[in-house]
């Protein structure tokens, strides 16, 4: 195996797991998830709740597999951007802008795997080499 397919499935795989561990808490956590959501003024905080676990959990898991990761991770990435637009907006707040700025660098590695793939170490490209 290459060393660029080995470093693509290493960056997949620390991407995913912020998006994999958020997604089960909020499983664990539903009510309080939707709380959090109604809180910044989001309409329908159930079907954004349920939206943001299948985003999270299945883009993520996606995403760490390398299972159609450029559409996959495109998704995430469109959903880190209105997460950070949305719950890290008031930019004056330092910590606040400190969260905009990890998810805008989050949706930079995501845009990398849109960009390039998963690499051959993934689904893609298994189905690729058969």
């Amino acid at each position: 195996m290459s060393q660029t397919n080995l470093l693509a499935a290493v960056g997949r795989v620390l991407i995913a797991l912020i998006f994999i561990a958020s997604g089960a808490s909020k499983i664990a956590a539903p009510e309080a998830t939707q709380a959090y959501i109604a809180s910044a003024g989001l309409p329908l905080p159930l079907i954004s709740y349920l939206v943001a676990v299948i985003v999270e959990l299945g883009g993520g898991i996606a995403v760490l597999l390398g299972y159609h990761a450029r559409i996959s991770s495109l998704a995430v990435a469109a959903f880190t951007l209105a997460a950070a637009v949305f719950f890290h907006n008031n930019l004056a707040d330092q910590n606040q802008m400190i969260h905009f700025m990890k998810n805008i660098a989050i949706i930079g590695g995501l845009l990398q795997v849109t960009a390039f793939g998963a690499g051959g170490f993934s689904l893609d490209g298994w189905r690729q080499r058969r």
